[in-house]
């Protein structure tokens, strides 16, 4: 607020004039870490999204009892891969992850009950030891086209007879 015109003021409380600062120069991605053009897309490279942890929360409160793991499976293995294929979802739609995410990746690979036997014996080689290695992980997103994440939850179960119609190379 101004003050009145009888009340003194120090030099140092006087209004200041503007430094006019010169436009910036147009930027180049020159340094050795910047990307030239877009994300890289292909096999075993990801996709970026944001709020990505926020799947591993909905995936411990919200699965993790509901799973049905046969005989030598784990559970982390199961989150993990699961995860992975939740984060592909919801980074192709280009927000965070929410549970119908993570739903259709566990409807997908059979971790709830009525998942037909050969769709469990195909995930038991594939999930091993997913929670310790990203390759494996990306190998399990690497096998889900584009297509069937484009589905809904409900829909991937009624297909799930036909699990191999769902993914590459099964």
């Amino acid at each position: 607020m101004a003050a009145p015109d009888y009340v003194p003021v120090d030099f140092v409380d006087l209004p200041r004039t503007k430094v006019k600062l010169p436009a910036p120069e147009r930027w180049t991605a020159a340094r050795p870490g910047d990307l030239r053009g877009s994300q890289p897309l292909g096999p075993k490279l990801g996709r970026p999204g944001p709020d990505q942890g926020y799947a591993l929360k909905l995936a411990e409160e919200c699965f993790t009892d509901r799973l049905a793991l046969s005989p030598g499976e784990h559970r982390d293995d199961a989150v993990a891969g699961c995860v992975a294929v939740a984060l592909r979802r919801a980074s192709m739609y280009g927000r965070a992850p929410v549970i119908h995410d993570l739903e259709l990746a566990f409807t997908l690979w059979g971790y709830f009950d009525g998942a037909p036997s050969e769709l469990v014996a195909f995930r038991r080689t594939l999930f091993e030891g997913a929670r310790h290695d990203y390759r494996e992980q990306r190998e399990i997103v690497d096998l889900v086209p584009d297509a069937t994440l484009q589905l809904t939850p409900a829909q991937v179960g009624e297909r799930l007879s036909d699990w191999k119609s769902l993914l590459l190379d099964a």
